[in-house]
């Protein structure tokens, strides 16, 4: 049993503060909270459900549902994740141009995942589609930075540097091998149609909002 965690962008440092990427990541962690307390009730309101989203209810859901987790495991990964990509790509486009293209990039993927499969009754929660936009951005901007990753395998560790295309892009090839399928995350479900329609998102749109030439030159490669 193994796997990799990408831990940050070694091969630059932002210009700014990435004030929305931090406001993003405490959001989701007071929406975690309130879930915590609020138990499946709470989880059963906010989150996308297909069917009752196709049926005209409960449309702020595909907003609300981008904030909210299955477990422990679940946020912390996606906001390892976040802030592993998020403040180079914020950097780059500009906090407000983030702030908008995460939510409608958040927005696609939970519409992708209703539209294939509009009859489920499985809860769909998690910034995962969301965050794959951010992922999809920055492998075209920055395709050659070296993403500073956490490597694992049983109880043996090691951190090396690995090139974006190459990090990102496996990680894209694991979701379209998993295509289809659902992760359970206790209250519900990812999909990982919802990882790829956000990538994809990202991948579309993100060259075109970012201005690579905001971020000062790559620092020294390890």
């Amino acid at each position: 049993m193994g796997g990799f965690i990408p831990l940050g962008d070694a091969s630059r440092r932002p210009a700014r503060a990435a004030i929305i990427t931090v406001l993003i990541i405490a959001v989701n962690a007071f929406v975690f909270l309130q879930e915590l307390t609020g138990g499946p009730r709470f989880v059963a309101a906010w989150s996308v459900v297909p069917l009752r989203l196709m049926h005209g209810h409960h449309a702020i859901t595909l907003l609300t549902s981008m904030f909210m987790h299955g477990g422990w495991l679940h946020i912390i990964g996606n906001m390892v994740y976040l802030w592993a990509f998020g403040p180079a790509i914020e950097d780059a486009m500009g906090s407000f141009r983030f702030l908008l293209f995460y939510l409608a990039g958040g927005l696609v993927a939970m519409s992708g995942q209703v539209l294939a499969d509009p009859f489920s009754t499985v809860p769909v929660l998690g910034a995962s589609g969301a965050i794959a936009a951010v992922m999809g951005a920055f492998i075209v901007t920055f395709p050659r930075d070296r993403i500073r990753t956490l490597l694992w395998f049983l109880i043996f560790f090691r951190v090396t540097y690995i090139p974006a295309i190459f990090l990102i892009g496996f990680w894209f090839i694991l979701q379209l091998a998993n295509f289809g399928s659902v992760a359970d995350v206790h209250t519900g479900g990812v999909a990982y149609l919802a990882h790829i329609a956000g990538f994809l998102f990202g991948v579309i749109t993100g060259r075109f909002l970012s201005k690579p030439q905001r971020i000062p030159y790559p620092m020294p490669r390890y």
